[in-house]
């Protein structure tokens, strides 16, 4: 069934959604594992595949109803498909041995995912000719990166690495070489909302990290407060986001003739904001380990400094976020926040001086810069905001 300009999101996109969320804990979880830039590296590989693969299914669910027939059908599909690819994650490069391979079968399960989606994607684009074009220019991008995948599981090690990030490459150039002037986006307020709860979503994971570093010790003041913080962090980052950049942009995307449409959604929210995404799950292993360090008094004293992976991905992940902001910003309306441009230079020099402050002073400066953030713009901003804000609830 195809969408119009008032299609929302369904209920089983939101179930899809919610295997992706078990994907990228398990991203945040094999990253601690692996705590070196070899594992940041191996895991921003990882929440590169599973972001293209969620959009492939963002555009395909404004289409056509992802709840009625084929496409109810084909996401499914997809969704049995992404609960392999996490179930895959932690053995992504060292498969135990026992049982099935698992870096064939993430990347079978990705090809499954990537191709089923262009096959239910040229039936619902039935009787439009423009969309079916350019969905066999994209054919030609997926079906190499997925061989890539395939032939890079298969050889391991090192040939590994270097396949899979080919693929992205691939995947991610082939598909903006592409064009966009095939592409149909003809529910706006939809794709705005999809890529809201997506970030959403993300933002729960960093809430989840703090809880899971803490799991089996007991509840104490500094780990109380390390929560506490950890939730200001999230809360604020969830602010940057929802309060005024969210409305502003569905606006703009809506008010853009239709033939414009697909280009700003691809750049604004298919691109820009995989650094966001990306930004939130570095931050919460950060948090995750910042919970470690302070709850785990056996292995750490409360004035142990987090080492240089973790303190890079705490106040590295919150920059690449608000980078992602301002790219999206400049995108949409074509000018920069200069306060978070301010904001995002100190997060990049923060791991600097704070290389030596105790785990939870380091977590209570980030939480102090992005807090600080909000409070300027909530008052320097405010007769702005409360007209964006105004307009959104009008027309909502």
């Amino acid at each position: 069934m195809p969408t119009d300009e008032g299609h929302t999101v369904t209920t089983l996109e939101l179930l899809f959604d919610l295997v992706f969320v078990f994907a990228i804990t398990q991203v945040t979880a094999f990253m601690a594992d692996d705590l070196g830039w070899r594992g940041v590296l191996r895991g921003l590989v990882m929440i590169a595949l599973l972001w293209w693969a969620w959009c492939s299914y963002a555009w395909l669910g404004n289409q056509a109803r992802a709840d009625e027939g084929v496409v109810r059908a084909g996401v499914l599909v997809a969704m049995a498909a992404m609960f392999f690819v996490a179930l895959a994650i932690p053995e992504a490069w060292n498969d135990r041995g026992a049982g099935l391979h698992a870096p064939l079968v993430l990347a079978v399960a990705l090809a499954v995912v990537r191709l089923g989606h262009l096959g239910v994607y040229t039936v619902a684009a039935a009787g439009d000719s423009g969309l079916r074009r350019q969905l066999r220019r994209t054919a030609v991008p997926v079906f190499t990166a997925a061989a890539l995948l395939v032939v890079g599981a298969l050889l391991g090690g090192p040939a590994q690495t270097g396949l899979w990030a080919l693929a992205l490459v691939v995947d991610y150039i082939g598909v903006y070489a592409a064009g966009a002037g095939g592409w149909r986006l003809p529910a706006p307020r939809h794709f705005a909302e999809r890529h809201g709860l997506i970030v959403l979503i993300a933002l729960g994971e960093s809430i989840i990290a703090v809880g899971v570093g803490v799991t089996d010790l007991p509840l104490t003041v500094p780990i109380a407060a390390t929560a506490l913080l950890g939730l200001t962090v999230t809360v604020a980052l969830w602010w940057t986001y929802f309060d005024v950049v969210a409305p502003v942009a569905e606006r703009v995307l809506r008010e853009q003739p239709a033939a414009q449409r697909p280009r700003l959604a691809r750049d604004s929210y298919t691109y820009l904001h995989f650094p966001m995404i990306a930004g939130i799950i570095y931050l919460a292993l950060g948090l995750k380990k910042v919970a470690q360090y302070v709850g785990d008094t056996g292995s750490h004293t409360l004035t142990d400094p987090l080492s240089a992976t973790p303190l890079w991905a705490l106040f590295g992940g919150a920059a690449a976020y608000l980078l992602g902001h301002l790219a999206f910003r400049e995108r949409n309306i074509g000018s920069i926040n200069r306060p978070r441009a301010v904001v995002v230079l100190l997060l990049l020099l923060a791991p600097l001086g704070a290389r030596h402050l105790p785990a939870l002073a380091a977590l209570g400066l980030l939480t102090l810069l992005l807090v600080g953030l909000v409070a300027y713009e909530v008052v320097h901003f405010a007769e702005a905001r409360a007209a964006v804000r105004r307009e959104a609830a009008e027309h909502h």
